[in-house]
């Protein structure tokens, strides 16, 4: 990031340490106090797979692909089905909406509420339900090639092998209308949560490492959640921090059970805006499910879909009006930016939006 610098080395710190647990890695914790005025750099992270924390009755639905570049075949594992097949996947998806209590030097509380109603009568968890990560009603029209009246990652991953599905039409990956899990509180000590001022606002911020040992207990004590599913879990106004501010979204898996988290901005223009954050995130989780690309890396990397586009205007945000409001999601680069044909994707594009780009020019 132009950022990428400092976006690189929070990931390759983090992917140095694969196949260790999270109680054993030795990050740097962020030390800003809560007066602390240091810029925030806008970062999202990946971390690699991780033992499972309970027995797994089931499985995701994935698929196996390839493609060579230079001489050399590079595989990958995606969510669903292959293209080829003309079938549609749904995936079954929960949203676990985090409040976060911030108790500051001073025992003044912070609470950053999910259930907060925002300006449109419309709670964040509900607004991110009717948002186009889920709602089926845009149509999709990428340079002149209508690729569906969809979800917005079914939009992307339908125009990502448009050279395939354009004779398969009734390829899709879908996510399942969501549930909505009861609200997780999460109160942090004064080492791991502060608030500060970040993009404007005045954000919560939680370390990432405590956050996350947080997020594993909830998925073990929560039976629903199984690797077939999906589980998302949704913070407000709050950035994850490690070694620096400020993490927007991470996605992972504890074995085979993948699961994200991203956090609902809603402040017009700041880093994570509404649901671009999550936008970015599940992007990557379909490309990348259980994150073991990292074993077979493209020639820019692992098939980050997101991060090449992220220091874009708007953070790669692109404007979107459904059901009254207008979204913010983040474009995502197509497998032709990692080495693919271009033939493989719609337009021979590099993004799903068009982006003029060429191969692994913002980094992995």
């Amino acid at each position: 990031m132009k950022t990428r610098s400092i976006h690189s080395s929070a990931r390759i710190g983090i992917l140095l340490m694969a196949g260790a647990s999270l109680a054993g890695m030795a990050f740097a914790q962020d030390n800003d106090s809560d007066n602390s005025t240091a810029p925030g750099k806008p970062l999202f992270i990946t971390v690699p797979p991780r033992p499972a924390v309970k027995p797994a009755t089931t499985s995701l639905q994935t698929w196996n692909g390839s493609f060579t570049s230079g001489g050399k075949t590079y595989t990958y594992n995606m969510v669903g089905t292959a293209p080829s097949t003309n079938t549609s996947t749904t995936i079954p998806v929960f949203i676990i909406p985090v409040k976060i209590v911030i108790t500051s030097k001073t025992g003044t509380k912070t609470t950053y509420d999910p259930s907060h109603v925002l300006s449109n009568g419309r709670t964040v968890i509900q607004n991110v339900v009717a948002s186009p990560l889920f709602d089926s009603t845009t149509t999709y029209n990428q340079g002149g090639v209508d690729v569906g009246t969809t979800q917005y990652i079914d939009a992307f991953q339908r125009a990502n092998f448009w050279g395939r599905v354009k004779s398969h039409p009734n390829y899709h990956l879908l996510l399942g209308t969501p549930t909505v899990l009861p609200e997780q509180t999460l109160s942090p000590s004064a080492a791991d949560g502060h608030t500060g001022q970040e993009f404007g606002f005045t954000a919560g911020k939680v370390s990432y490492l405590w956050f996350d040992k947080q997020i594993q207990n909830i998925i073990k004590s929560t039976s629903q959640i199984q690797p077939n599913t999906f589980p998302i879990f949704v913070t407000y106004d709050v950035y994850l921090t490690e070694i620096v501010c400020c993490i927007g979204g991470y996605h992972s898996s504890l074995g085979t059970q993948a699961y994200a988290h991203a956090t609902y901005v809603d402040v017009a223009g700041a880093f994570s805006q509404d649901v671009s954050a999550m936008s970015h995130e599940i992007g990557e989780w379909a490309d990348d499910p259980l994150v073991n690309n990292s074993g077979n890396k493209t020639p820019c990397g692992i098939l980050e879909v997101g991060d090449p586009l992220e220091n874009n205007p708007n953070y790669g945000g692109y404007p979107y009006t459904v059901n009254g409001f207008q979204y913010n999601l983040q474009d995502l680069a197509t497998l032709p930016y990692f080495g693919a044909p271009p033939s493989t994707t719609v337009n021979n594009y590099f993004t799903f939006q068009g982006e003029s780009l060429t191969m692994c020019q913002n980094g992995s």
